[in-house]
């Protein structure tokens, strides 16, 4: 069973491999890719170029301009053939090929055609040519042979079959070894004319053993030299540059449609059929004929391409993947274009090529449809740049449940039940929606994770799905922008509803399981323990204790004095046994002034003596003094006097300032004006104390 799961998941992560192996292997089988691997031997004999025949053959083209020379209508005499050979087998050449049928009598009677077989047997070393055809009945399938009549063959040195076989696309590229011709199978044309040579004592390569070859083309038409037919019967080309060489007589016209599509010759330029036998003759002698990697092979190859362009994808970027990818191709092509021209081996690429390219192409369309699909279901709980992370690691288990270091953070509005029995359920859906909006882009800004939302509360996680040492301080950060931003946004929904909002904040840090969890039927990102439950139990206290930022003593820990806390004791908290030290974090804990604990009685005076209050000051700085017991009258941006005494302050301290921010009955006033007798005291206490923690009871209003 287990192996029947790893086997599963490897079929889905190489989906788009196995999907490509699959449609090539079908195209393979039903030849559709014969046609373009067809082609890409061909432009490998296009790059190779053309090469100089090293067996001399020359071809005798019986053309338009020999009609017109002899003044004679196709086809000839056969007795002006005879005078052709005669005039030829004069210069001892090595062998002579007629690559014409002569299997009905002459129309000029029988006299014509002795003269044609007499001319043949004086020479001695003629290879006439048949024309086997298929006669398809009814019920069974006739040969006729084609051959020579008896009076023309007897005293030939060989005859054998001038068919050449065409492809689907009507190209020359192959030619029969042996064909049938009833009741046995006979040499080719070209072959006997290579036993003809062997025969003579020519260094010939052996033929090969099998029915058919794939012809190794020498170049465009005229690679072999021609002459023509009338000026060889008219004298005007020397005996003696016939002597030791293959003579091919044959038709090169248009006109007389014996031509055909090649290697080198397409289109308008096609080449002859008598110069495709000076190939295939050539290809004997020299035994270079292009050997075929067996189809199966280049096939199981295709399949591997497949899997490696999908794997290509799974390992790597989408970019790298393709560079990889193209390189591999290259080198292939290479290496295959090489064993053609150095060792005339042919191996179909193109079902390879095709492979490669699907694997690839199909598994990175079915990657970042997933991708989407991902990030859309992820996107919830991570921001776009851990997203991106995350889908990039999406291998590495990244999400997999483990048991790690977190700090998680719970925050919901303070009151949220009454809120919502006072407005209109599509009021608080729409209050809800801008309030989690706010928060959510908080978290993400920070690097926490949403884990979830609970109504109005919302759990964040830090230091997952990646490390990061910072974690336990970018909660609180959060939680700082959290108290801040709930007020931009209360202060809207004041002035449109009349409706205050306030939240706090619950942090904790400690090991939990985190990953993907859940049931079979629906999986969430989130994270379970002790220390999830104590976060969300210091976030249900903070109304207890006045403050927006509760975070447990092992969150503390990390904080190393980066944020100014005060402790606010031990607690026993539902669901725990023994008592958790708790700290609070003080609000004005992020500003750019250091900030000292001070517990001093003061009184606040608004500007023009408005009104007048007493408070208790909390902390202070250069720049401003953190307060509580401020009324709520007291609205940020109020401009005030405050006159502070008592505490460890030396002297009594007079500043003027105004009202920068408020969390329900707390204020932090930035100084505007710091008399100069003044600013020395307040340097001085703040030299003198430094940051360090202050014990003090919850503020009482």
């Amino acid at each position: 069973m287990v192996m029947f799961g790893r086997w599963l998941a490897f079929v889905k992560r190489y989906l788009g491999g196995v999907g490509a192996a699959a449609v090539v292997l079908v195209l393979v089988s039903l030849g559709s890719l014969e046609s373009i691997e067809y082609w890409s031997l061909e432009r490998f004999f296009e790059i190779r170029g053309a090469r100089q025949p090293t067996t001399p053959i020359v071809i005798v083209s019986i053309d338009e301009s020999s009609v017109i020379e002899l003044n004679e209508q196709w086809p000839f005499p056969r007795a002006m053939h005879a005078q052709l050979i005669q005039t030829l087998a004069s210069a001892k050449p090595l062998a002579i090929g007629v690559d014409l049928i002569f299997d009905v009598p002459s129309r000029r009677g029988a006299e014509d055609d002795e003269a044609l077989g007499a001319a043949v047997a004086r020479a001695g070393n003629v290879v006439l040519g048949s024309a086997p055809q298929i006669d398809r009945q009814a019920r069974y399938d006739r040969v006729d042979a084609n051959l020579p009549l008896p009076v023309i063959r007897r005293g030939a040195a060989g005859v054998g079959p001038v068919n050449l076989d065409t492809e689907r696309d009507d190209h020359v590229r192959r030619a029969p070894l042996r064909v049938f011709v009833p009741p046995r199978y006979e040499l080719a044309f070209d072959a006997q004319i290579h036993q003809r040579l062997k025969a003579v004592g020519v260094a010939v390569a052996p033929l090969p053993d099998r029915d058919e070859i794939l012809v190794n083309f020498n170049g465009p038409p005229r690679t072999f030299p021609w002459v023509s037919y009338s000026q060889v019967l008219k004298g005007e080309v020397p005996a003696e540059y016939f002597h030791d060489k293959v003579v091919l007589i044959g038709p090169t016209s248009k006109l007389m449609h014996d031509i055909f599509p090649t290697a080198f010759a397409r289109g308008d330029d096609q080449m002859p059929g008598v110069e495709i036998h000076a190939n295939v003759v050539e290809t004997y002698v020299r035994g270079n004929y292009v050997r075929e990697v067996p189809v199966v092979v280049s096939t199981v190859l295709a399949v591997v391409a497949a899997l490696l362009g999908a794997a290509l994808v799974v390992r790597l970027q989408a970019g790298r993947a393709f560079l990889t990818a193209a390189l591999l191709w290259f080198v292939l092509a290479v290496f295959a274009y090489v064993g053609f021209l150095y060792f005339d081996v042919w191996m179909r690429g193109m079902a390879g090529t095709l492979a490669l390219g699907l694997g690839y192409g199909v598994t990175v369309v079915e990657n970042f449809v997933r991708e989407q699909r991902e990030k859309r279901r992820l996107s919830q709980f991570f921001s776009p740049e851990v997203l991106r992370e995350v889908v990039r690691h999406r291998d590495d288990n990244s999400l997999g449940s483990t048991r790690r270091l977190v700090t998680v953070l719970f925050s919901d509005i303070r009151g949220f039940t009454t809120l919502s029995e006072r407005l209109e359920p599509e009021q608080v859906a729409e209050m809800l929606r801008e309030y989690l909006t706010e928060m959510t882009e908080i978290v993400f800004k920070h690097g926490g994770t949403v884990d979830k939302y609970i109504g109005d509360c919302v759990m964040a996680l830090y230091n997952v799905p990646f490390p990061d040492p910072d974690h336990a301080a970018k909660a609180v950060r959060t939680g700082l922008e959290f108290q801040e931003k709930t007020l931009e946004v209360s202060k809207r929904w004041e002035e449109k509803l009349g409706v205050r909002i306030r939240n706090g904040v619950g942090i904790n840090t400690g090991e939990a399981v985190v990953g993907t969890l859940g049931s079979r039927q629906r999986l969430e990102y989130t994270a379970i323990g002790d220390t999830i439950n104590l976060g969300a139990r210091l976030e249900s206290i903070t109304k207890d204790y006045h403050v927006g930022i509760i975070i447990s003593e092992d969150t503390h820990k990390l904080l190393k004095g980066e944020f100014m806390t005060r402790e606010l004791g031990e607690v026993l908290v539902k669901g725990k046994s023994q008592p958790v030290k708790i700290f609070a974090v003080l609000p004005g804990s992020l500003r750019k002034h250091p900030r000292v604990a001070l517990e001093a009685a003061a009184t606040l005076v608004m500007a023009g003596g408005a009104g007048t209050c007493t408070v208790t000051t909390r902390d202070i700085s250069e720049g401003g003094v953190a307060l509580a017991g401020v009324p709520d009258e007291w609205k940020v941006g109020t401009k005030v006097e405050i006159r502070c005494e008592g505490g460890l302050l030396p002297t009594p301290l007079t500043a003027e300032g105004v009202v920068a921010w408020r969390r329900d009955d707390q204020a932090g006033v930035t100084f505007t004006e710091l008399p100069a007798e003044t600013a020395p005291v307040v340097a001085e206490y703040i030299a003198r104390q430094g940051r360090r923690e202050v014990a003090a009871p919850p503020p009482v209003c």
